[in-house]
């Protein structure tokens, strides 16, 4: 998976307990095991349908 797309997620968390991060969007087993199977290359058209960014002021940037 391309770990870049998941730094800029909104889902992806930090668990201080673990010392570890993850992607704490509602995905269920399956889906989560879909998704993985699907990330064989994000540049060749795949992605994350989950993926929000989590950059907060990219909306005020935009109305500038």
């Amino acid at each position: 998976m391309n770990t870049r797309q998941c730094e800029s997620c909104a889902y992806y968390s930090y668990d201080e307990e673990y010392e570890e991060y993850f992607c704490s969007a509602d995905i269920d087993e399956d889906e989560y095991y879909r998704m993985m199977s699907d990330f064989s290359g994000l540049g060749k058209g795949g992605g994350c349908k989950f993926y929000r960014n989590g950059d907060e002021y990219s909306v005020v940037r935009r109305q500038n």
